[in-house]
């Protein structure tokens, strides 16, 4: 009789999903990711839900949106009770394990209590990363609260801690949770620390095109950025060595994804917290049992709907409360009426929100509020509206040109709806003032791109 399947999340943090070569990268930063990939499923057109660390990680933990749990923004814990992914899986026979940044918990460099840890059995980790630790000072605490200081650059430590891991719980089905904090930013220098002796590797290599024309701090932290990518592919590739060594790799299944992107400081003052592509889109891609010659999925996925595709993949019954919905029916071709948009929920740096079709991005605000204080508003108004056939990288807002009423006023409607369906209330939303459009039209056909 076959086991149940081991499952591994190998989770990077604040990384674009323009880094990989799968989306056309032409650094060679991703060559494991990319072949894996090819070899299940990549889930191309993947979106966060929330782009900001907390937030999306409640969403990952919990299949429910961050204002239904309640963390809307960082810094508040994940609910007492609170169901999660784990406990699904150790219901079902499972080992569990979380290993590196939680960022659920609202204790920074103190140790996460048990009752805070989303149930999971093993636990090397601290709920904030970038602040119990540096490139080549990797502490994370364990299951006894006691301090633990692993060797090497951080990357590769927590990678040495899931490969021990795997060894040790080889004999039973497990559920491997590998929370890395790489390439998001060193939170007290700025910087993005790349391991030594590869700082200049990528100095002015290949800039995206919305970096090139928005600056931002693009030049001075690429470079860093994509070394801590190119490091995270090394570790992927490691971690896929070890499953073939111990003849796992057929049973496991891995999923390789993001919490949000990176903009660099282009489009608010830090680095996420926008509708913005280089904000909210993330690398996806799932490989092992179920998803081996998937090829790729040109379907928008949510990263709410990879909690019930895990559960589904493990013959799991998926909880009716989970607000997502599982891919394995994209992938065997079987998908019924998959949204053909996905919803963002936008907190701290802004109350926003924001609905992404295939063709069209559109997102509101409420000015008045402040993001860190209000989870959510009765009223918005409209902030922006991207043609991305015209304009993939976002740099000419449409949101008051007269051409584009019908469009604005489809995707109200929708925005209005998805809100409603995330157990909002819904709102009211205010258009933008409007002006003459030039020689801008769209075709009736084009509105429900």
């Amino acid at each position: 009789m076959r086991r149940k399947p081991n499952v591994i999340v190998f989770f990077t943090d604040q990384q674009r999903w323009d880094t990989a070569g799968l989306h056309g990268n032409p650094l060679q930063l991703t060559p494991n990711l990319d072949h894996w990939a090819h070899e299940g499923t990549h889930l191309y057109n993947t979106f966060t839900c929330q782009p900001v660390c907390g937030p999306a990680r409640s969403c990952l933990q919990t299949g429910l949106y961050a204002t239904t749990t309640g963390c809307y923004k960082n810094s508040i814990p994940l609910p007492a009770g609170s169901r999660t992914i784990a406990d699904e899986f150790n219901e079902h026979g499972y080992e569990t394990g979380y290993i590196g940044k939680w960022h659920l918990a609202s204790t920074r460099t103190e140790p996460v209590p048990e009752p805070l840890r989303g149930g999971y059995k093993y636990w090397l980790a601290a709920d904030s990363l970038e602040h119990t630790s540096d490139a080549y000072d990797t502490v994370l605490y364990d299951n006894d609260n006691r301090r633990v200081k692993l060797p090497g650059y951080r990357v590769d430590a927590l990678t040495d801690a899931a490969v021990r891991y795997i060894d040790n719980h080889k004999e039973q089905p497990f559920f491997l949770f590998l929370s890395y904090l790489e390439p998001h930013h060193q939170n007290r220098r700025d910087d993005y620390p790349a391991p030594r002796a590869q700082e200049q590797r990528y100095a002015s290599s290949w800039t995206p095109p919305d970096l090139a024309a928005l600056g931002g701090t693009a030049q001075r932290h690429l470079p860093g950025y994509y070394a801590m990518v190119k490091r995270l592919d090394d570790a992927l590739g490691r971690l896929m060595d070890s499953l073939i060594s111990l003849g796992l790799a057929e049973d496991t299944i891995v999923l390789f994804t993001s919490d949000h992107g990176c903009h660099f400081k282009t489009r608010n003052g830090e680095y996420k917290r926008s509708c913005h592509e280089s904000s909210i889109r993330i690398p996806g891609a799932i490989w092992g049992p179920g998803f081996n010659g998937g090829g790729r999925v040109n379907e928008l996925v949510s990263l709410i709907d990879l909690p019930p595709t895990l559960l589904d993949a493990a013959g799991i019954e998926v909880p009716e409360t989970m607000q997502g919905r599982s891919v394995l029916p994209l992938v065997r071709k079987t998908a019924v009426n998959w949204p053909q948009d996905v919803f963002v929920q936008i907190s701290e740096s802004q109350v926003g929100r924001a609905i992404r079709t295939r063709r069209w991005k559109y997102a509101v605000s409420a000015p008045q509020l402040d993001g860190i204080k209000e989870a959510a508003s009765s009223a918005y108004t409209e902030e922006f509206l991207y043609d991305l056939q015209a304009d993939p990288w976002e740099l000419n807002n449409l949101i008051g040109k007269k051409s584009h009423r019908e469009v604005k006023q489809i995707l109200r409607t929708k925005l209005i709806e998805r809100m409603v369906e995330a157990g909002e209330a819904a709102p009211v939303i205010h258009p933008a003032e409007e002006t003459d459009a030039g020689q801008l039209l769209v075709l009736e056909t084009e509105y429900y791109e």
